[in-house]
């Protein structure tokens, strides 16, 4: 059900994550790109599986679609980052993970974060100057790096959407949609 003005059909999105992503976070907006009609892919150094987790307790296991060391981000339209403490925390320890984000901001992709995973964008050193949101905690991290943080349920800066948690889910998907879209346009009117 998906509108053209928010049509993602054709779109191919990382979904890039490790062991420890809060589970909401990434299966509530992966079905939404997937409404819309993106095509989405769990990339991840995990093997095989990746665990959500549901804030304290493990939740369900995952298919990871393209290990972190075979995927390229030249091949994304887009990157979804979950969040969960444990995930962004292990994934910025990676260089790999680190310069896989990097890329879409280099090459101006659109970037959609939630909760814990702006830690992945300080890490990448994407934020300094950007206006954003993130879980509370992250905030002295996020200004120390550059960043104008504000503590709301949807920030949109430039081809970045960030919300903080989990409630904010329903704005965030709406937001990335939109911005997904957005992008999708300009570079199919790019191209004519």
């Amino acid at each position: 059900m998906n509108d053209n003005a928010n049509s993602l059909d054709g779109m191919r999105v990382a979904v890039l994550l490790t062991d420890g992503f809060e589970e909401v976070e990434m299966v509530k907006p992966r079905e939404a790109l997937q409404r819309a009609g993106a095509r989405i892919e769990l990339v991840s150094p995990a093997q095989g599986k990746v665990q959500g987790w549901n804030h304290d307790e493990k939740g369900h296991t995952f298919p990871v679609d393209v290990p972190l060391d075979r995927a390229d981000p030249q091949e994304y339209d887009g990157l979804m980052l979950p969040g969960g403490v444990r995930n962004p925390d292990q994934m910025r320890l990676i260089p790999k993970a680190v310069q896989f984000v990097r890329h879409f901001f280099e090459d101006a992709k659109p970037v959609a974060a939630i909760c814990h995973a702006p830690w992945m964008l300080v890490e990448a050193g994407v934020v300094r100057g950007r206006h954003l949101t993130s879980w509370p905690s992250l905030q002295t991290d996020l200004r120390n790096a550059g960043a104008d943080w504000e503590d709301d349920v949807v920030v949109r800066d430039d081809g970045l959407v960030t919300s903080r948690k989990p409630d904010d889910i329903p704005a965030f998907n709406e937001a990335m949609i939109h911005l997904f879209a957005m992008k999708r346009s300009r570079v199919q009117a790019g191209a004519r």
